[in-house]
C-alpha cells in the first residue's frame, strides 16, 4: 500500500503532543506523595475531568480504530455499542453503583468483592483483571505499531518502545493523575482532529444518502438486503439478514446486558476514574457527564469505517487487503485521514490517534498497577509493609505493566477487527464478574464460597464454550474450535463474543444462587451496611438544582439514546 508522506507542520504537531504529555507527568510529579496520590489521585478530581477520562479511558485505540474498523465491517450496526451497549449500563453505574464503590472506599473493585465476599473472591478478579488489561494495553501497542509501519512506514519495533517509553515515563511521574489529565487532552484532541474528516467524507459521498446508496452495493455483494449496512435493528429479525450475524435476543443480552452491563459496572479501567472524583455526588455524576458525549461518539468513529467500506466497494481498492483475502478493516481510519486530511489537518488527526493509542495504554497500565499493588501484592505477598513501601511496588508494577504489554502486542496478530478480540476478552472477564456483582449487591444471602464458584464457573464455561464453537470461515485455533469437536458455527466473530458473554453469565448467575442456598452467610448485616443496596442508605439530592441531579441526567440519557435508535432503525 501507498505510504502516508508527512509534512513539516505534521512533524510538529506530533512532537508537541509527545513533549506535552511527558510535560504533564513531569508537572504532577511533586504531588505523588502518597500511594492513593499515585493511584487515585488524591480522590480530588472535579466531576467534569472526571467524566471526560470516564470516557477517554476507553476511547482508545480499540474504539477509535475497533470501532472504525466495525463500521466498515458491519455497518451501522456497530452503534450498538453505545445505545444499546453503553448508555444503560453508564446510568446503572452512575445511580445504582457508584454509592457502593465510592461509599465503602475501597481503592480497586477487587478491594469491593473482599469487602462485600471474602479474599479468595478478589484474588480471582484481581488475577484475571490484571491479566485482561495486558492483553488490552498490548492491543493498544500492537495497533498503533502496525499502523505507523503499514501507514508511515516507521519500525514496527521501535513504534513498540517509543510508545512504550512514553506512556511508561508519564504514568511513572505522575499516576493515574497524569493519565487522567492526558485523557482530558485526548478527547478533545479526537473531536478536532476527526471532525473535519467526517465533514469531508461526507461531502465529498454525497451526504447520508449518497453513504446509504453506496452501502446498499456493500450488502447487496454481500449477500444481505440493501438496507443491512444502514439499519441498526431493521435486520435483526434472524442472524442471516445482517452482517453482524446476530438477532435481537444474542444482541440485547450478550451486548447490552452481559457485556456491556460487566464492562461499564465492574471494569476498574473505567471505574477508577469515578473513585478519584472528589465527592460521592461528583463519583455519581461522572458516569453520567460522561455518557452524553459517548452517545455522539458513533459521529466520529463508527461513520468514517462506514464511509470508507462505501468508497471501497464503488470506487475501487481504497482499503488494503489482509492476509485472508478480506479488506484490512482496521485501517479505515488511516486511509480516510490519508484520503482525505490535507497538511497540518493531517498531522492533527494522527496526533489524535496516537493521543488515542497511547491513551488506552496509559488507562490500562494505572488500572494494573493499582491492582497489582493493593489486591495481590500487598494483600498475597507482602502485607503490612509502609506506604512508602507500595509506591515503590506501584513504580515497580508500571514497568513490569508496560514490560508485559510490549509481549502482548507481539502475540495479537490473528484478527483483522481489534475489536472482535477485545469483545473476546470482555465475554469471559467481565460477562461473569457482572452476575457476581448483581447478585452480591442486591441479595444479601450472596456468600464468599458462592461468588468464588460462580466467578471460576462462569470463566470456564465461557472458555468451554468458545473450545466447542467456531465463527464462520475461521479454523479451529485461537479463533475458537479448539477442544477438537465443532458443535455450532456462528455468522461472525462478534455473534460468537456474545453468547460467549451470554453462556458465562447464565454460568455464574446459576452457579453463585445455587451456592448461596447450600452455603451459610459468614457476614452479618452491619458488616454488610454500605455494600448491599436493602442495606444502605438512599443518597439525597433535593438540594441539588434539577438541572444537576443524578437522575435528571440518567433519564435525559435514556431518552436521547432511544431517539437515536429510532431514527437509524
Amino acid at each position: 500500500m501507498e505510504r502516508i508522506h508527512l509534512g513539516s507542520i505534521d512533524y510538529m504537531l506530533l512532537i508537541i503532543y509527545f513533549v506535552f504529555v511527558l510535560g504533564i507527568g513531569w508537572a504532577l510529579r511533586r504531588f505523588m506523595k502518597s500511594s492513593e496520590d499515585f493511584f487515585l489521585s488524591g480522590r480530588s478530581i472535579p466531576a467534569w475531568i472526571a467524566g471526560l477520562a470516564f470516557i477517554s479511558a476507553n476511547l482508545g485505540a480499540q474504539e477509535v480504530i475497533g470501532m472504525g474498523a466495525s463500521g466498515a465491517k458491519y455497518g451501522i450496526m456497530t452503534s450498538h455499542f453505545y445505545w444499546v451497549g453503553a448508555m444503560p449500563a453508564m446510568v446503572f453505574v452512575g445511580l445504582f453503583m457508584m454509592p457502593f464503590y465510592y461509599g465503602s472506599r475501597a481503592r480497586s473493585v477487587p478491594e469491593y468483592l473482599k469487602l462485600r465476599f471474602d479474599e479468595k473472591t478478589r484474588g480471582l478478579n484481581a488475577i484475571t483483571f490484571a491479566i485482561m488489561t495486558v492483553f488490552s494495553s498490548g492491543i493498544s501497542m500492537y495497533a498503533l505499531a502496525k499502523l505507523l509501519e503499514l501507514v508511515l512506514g516507521w519500525s514496527f519495533h521501535g513504534s513498540i518502545i517509543l510508545t512504550g517509553v512514553i506512556v511508561l515515563t508519564y504514568i511513572f511521574l505522575g499516576g493515574l493523575t497524569s493519565a487522567i489529565y492526558n485523557e482530558v487532552l485526548q478527547f478533545f484532541l479526537i473531536v478536532l482532529g476527526f471532525l473535519p474528516l467526517v465533514m469531508l467524507g461526507l461531502k465529498d459521498i454525497g451526504g447520508w444518502h449518497g453513504l446509504t446508496t453506496k452501502l446498499a452495493v456493500v450488502a447487496t455483494k454481500a449477500g444481505f438486503e440493501p438496507g443491512a449496512w444502514s439499519h441498526s435493528w431493521k435486520y435483526t429479525g434472524a442472524p442471516s439478514q445482517n452482517p453482524m450475524g446476530i438477532e435481537w435476543f444474542g444482541l440485547i443480552m450478550g451486548l447490552g446486558f452481559a457485556m456491556s452491563f460487566g464492562y461499564w459496572c465492574t471494569d476498574f479501567l473505567v471505574v477508577q476514574r469515578a473513585m478519584a472524583a472528589g465527592s460521592m455526588t461528583a463519583a455519581r455524576r461522572t458516569p453520567l457527564i460522561a455518557a452524553i458525549p459517548k452517545m455522539f461518539m458513533p459521529l466520529l468513529v463508527i461513520l468514517p469505517g462506514m464511509l470508507a467500506i462505501g468508497m471501497h466497494a464503488t470506487r475501487g481498492g481504497f482499503l488494503p487487503i489482509g492476509s485472508d483475502g478480506q479488506p484490512n478493516y482496521n485501517l479505515a481510519i488511516p486511509m480516510m485521514l490519508a484520503h482525505y486530511l490535507p497538511t497540518g489537518l493531517l498531522g492533527l488527526g494522527l496526533t489524535a490517534l496516537m493521543a488515542s493509542f497511547m491513551s488506552g495504554m496509559a488507562g490500562n497500565v494505572t488500572a494494573f498497577n493499582t491492582v497489582w499493588t493493593y489486591d495481590i501484592y500487598q494483600t498475597f505477598i507482602r502485607p503490612g509493609q509502609s506506604d512508602s513501601h507500595y509506591l515503590k511496588m506501584g513504580h515497580a508494577a508500571t514497568v513490569f505493566g508496560i514490560l508485559a504489554s510490549v509481549v502482548a502486542a507481539y502475540a495479537v496478530t490473528r484478527f483483522n477487527n481489534i475489536n472482535d478480540i477485545l469483545q473476546l476478552v470482555f465475554s469471559f472477564v467481565n460477562g461473569p464478574l457482572f452476575a457476581t456483582f448483581l447478585l452480591g449487591m442486591f441479595w444479601k444471602r450472596t456468600t464468599g464460597h458462592a461468588a468464588f464458584s460462580g466467578l471460576l464457573t462462569g470463566t470456564l464455561a465461557a472458555a468451554v464454550h468458545y473450545g466447542l464453537t467456531l465463527s464462520h470461515g475461521s479454523i479451529p485455533g485461537i479463533k475458537g474450535g479448539f477442544l477438537g469437536t465443532v458443535l455450532h458455527v456462528y455468522p461472525s466473530e462478534m455473534a460468537l463474543n456474545f453468547w460467549t458473554a451470554i453462556v458465562a453469565w447464565t454460568s455464574c448467575f446459576v452457579t453463585t444462587l445455587v451456592v448461596s442456598l447450600l452455603t451459610r452467610r459468614t457476614k452479618t448485616d452491619d458488616e454488610l451496611r454500605g455494600l448491599v443496596y436493602s442495606l444502605t442508605p438512599r443518597q439525597s439530592d433535593e438540594a441539588m438544582p434539577w438541572y444537576k441531579r443524578p437522575v435528571t441526567l440518567a433519564v435525559f440519557i435514556l431518552v436521547a439514546s432511544a431517539i437515536l435508535n429510532v431514527i437509524f432503525w
